[in-house]
């Protein structure tokens, strides 16, 4: 398909100039290249704000140093400035696990580093407020979403306000924005003034006048008790993160200063045929045509791939997306999924192999409350951890009736599922039969039909306490499935690896409990490669355990490696099949009185005349 300059938002005067638009009325600011695809938060705002009969423009990876020229090129809008930081936040997408600069950015063209400040979310704003005061600017993206409250700040080692406070925009969005940004702006078409909008769902906003508390409002301490108070931090979390998963959810207050930051609660998940609509919107699915000749690996990543549903009921204590998304799943129908997989087979480049099928947890699709009753008073952040919630309909059915569907279609030769699986959903016993049944023949399927050689699982740890701490399921588990996989396998003569990931440092993990991982792994015959030191981020649970070192439920207190030398300490355990690691670890381990672990470590290798 032949695709024109005007197929896309514009982002330029000139592209503007050619639609014969004598004004724009909101453009968006990202931290991120422009690519017109439902994955990328700018084009999903740009595309629902245009359904809506706006003129909207994108400015992608504005130059902010210097004279400012790409934050004046298109002049004001008329009723809004948008800033999102991008798909990462922005510190992640800086800094390595060691705080060292990455060398590159997934989201730029051909990796280019340096497009992006630290913190767009404020920069951009402020450089907008000081050229166009008078023009009201919301804030959104993950990385302003998951700092709307006081938070810690890995990169600078220390509490943060909510972001708000640094960043002077008029109001800021979380989590997934397309009904909070259209009903802000139905309101402005009605003629309210933006800084009268104070009660749309998913909003946070700061005020320096008094705020009148709801009876069933959330009082958070304030930002300077929880900086005195560790444990304050703590106790707040508990709170904001049981907020974030209630289906009636309460409205939060935090006092910074003379201040109050208001967060507004969410609204319900997005019923099937909103979530529909706004993966339906006329996505050209390619990055704009001024990148023509130019990589941009994020978008490779996933221009063959479908997104099935948002949200995850998992609540890994070191992941953000429950935080952002929810836990209550918003499924697509089989039919907008299908209308998407066959505009990726009329992609040029498509040769048959569709790179994922899946969503923030491969296989949760159709997935909920059995009775909503119950999920309706219910607030806890998992339905999995520590056990599947007995009210959970984890029915496989629909999602192998959509892979079946999908590869029936023309042009298609294979689908891969690229998103991790959750093992645990597929190995529980189910008092239902048919969710059993629906399981096992889920799990052969996956094994033998979507498998690209590889298949990715997260079983991040081996050791009971530390996944305990990480809301993760018994290492039995991982094992139990590594027998059925390689079964299965087996049977069906593939020769396919099981890629599982870790993590090292996560709070609660010690030296010892790494070096039992490296003898676990090593007695499952894996050199581990997908292995990360664990990064604290802003809204997880790991991260206040790591920053207050408490457990924000129980107020226990957690051991975290916090110092370079204990992490390196711990991570060294992933790579004892490396020579250079070998003496550190033996001299570590004859330290603890622990012969037993060299032997089964390094035994085999003297035997080999390597040891």
């Amino acid at each position: 398909m032949n695709r024109r300059m005007e197929d896309w938002l514009p982002t330029t005067k000139k592209e503007v100039d050619a639609r014969g638009w004598d004004y724009i009325d909101v453009i968006l600011f990202s931290g991120d290249a422009y690519v017109d695809h439902p994955s990328f938060g700018s084009a999903v705002i740009g595309r629902t704000l245009e359904a809506m009969g706006l003129r909207v423009a994108i400015v992608p990876q504005p130059d902010w140093r210097g004279d400012f020229r790409d934050f004046k090129k298109l002049g004001a809008p008329r009723l809004f400035f948008g800033v999102s930081a991008g798909a990462m936040d922005s510190m992640v997408n800086h800094y390595t696990a060691n705080k060292r600069l990455r060398s590159d950015d997934a989201y730029t063209p051909d990796r280019r580093p340096g497009m992006r400040p630290d913190y767009p979310s404020i920069v951009y704003t402020k450089i907008l407020k000081e050229l166009y005061p008078e023009v009201p600017v919301i804030l959104g993206g993950i990385e302003a979403s998951l700092r709307r409250l006081t938070h810690y700040d890995y990169w600078q080692d220390r509490l943060l306000p909510g972001i708000l406070v640094d960043s002077p925009a008029d109001l800021l969005i979380y989590g997934m924005g397309e009904k909070p940004i259209a009903e802000i702006v139905h309101r402005l078409q009605q003629g309210i003034p933006m800084q009268e909008i104070k009660d749309v769902p998913q909003t946070v906003y700061l005020t320096s006048h008094p705020v009148e508390p709801f009876p069933d409002d959330v009082l958070l301490f304030s930002h300077e008790e929880c900086l005195k108070d560790k444990l304050k931090q703590a106790k707040n979390f508990r709170h904001i993160e049981e907020e974030s998963n209630k289906q009636h959810a309460r409205r939060i207050l935090q006092r910074c200063g003379t201040r109050t930051i208001v967060v507004n609660p969410p609204y319900p998940p997005l019923t099937e045929a909103e979530i529909d609509a706004s993966f339906d919107l006329p996505y050209t699915r390619l990055p704009h045509p001024k990148y023509r000749g130019k990589v941009i690996p994020a978008f490779e990543m996933i221009k063959h791939s479908v997104n099935i549903h948002r949200g995850c009921f998992g609540g890994c204590a070191f992941c953000t997306i429950s935080a952002h998304q929810g836990k209550f799943i918003a499924s697509r129908s089989k039919a907008s999924i299908l209308k998407e997989v066959k505009a990726i087979t009329e992609m040029p480049d498509f040769k048959g192999y569709l790179s994922d099928l899946g969503g923030p947890s491969a296989n949760m699709y159709r997935m909920g409350g059995k009775d909503l009753s119950i999920c309706a008073v219910c607030k806890k952040p998992s339905c999995i951890s520590p056990s599947v919630c007995k009210n959970l309909n984890a029915d496989h059915a629909p999602l192998l009736d959509l892979y079946r569907e999908v590869d029936r279609m023309s042009g298609v030769k294979k689908s891969f599922i690229g998103s991790g699986v959750r093992y645990d959903l597929l190995l529980h016993r189910y008092e239902d039969e048919h969710l059993n049944q629906a399981a096992r023949q889920y799990t052969e399927e996956l094994i033998t039909k979507h498998v690209s050689g590889r298949l990715k699982v997260a079983p991040e740890h081996t050791q009971d306490e530390v996944l305990r701490q990480m809301r993760k399921p018994s290492f039995r588990l991982f094992e139990q499935f590594k027998k059925l996989f390689d079964r299965i396998n087996q049977k069906a003569g593939l020769n396919q690896q099981l890629i599982p990931y870790f993590i090292s440092s996560h709070p609660g993990c010690t030296e010892m409990d790494m070096a039992e991982l490296a003898v676990i792994t090593k007695g499952l015959h894996f050199h581990l490669e997908q292995v990360q030191d664990f990064t604290p981020t802003p809204m997880t649970l790991a991260t206040e355990m790591y920053y207050t070192g408490y457990h924000p439920y129980t107020l226990e207190k957690i051991y975290t490696a916090r110092t370079k030398e204990q992490k390196l300490a711990q991570r060294q355990f992933f790579f004892w099949y490396k020579p250079e690691f070998r003496r550190q670890i033996i001299q570590t381990l004859q330290r603890w009185g622990r012969k037993d672990l060299i032997d089964r470590l390094f035994r085999k290798n003297r035997e080999n005349g390597k040891g």
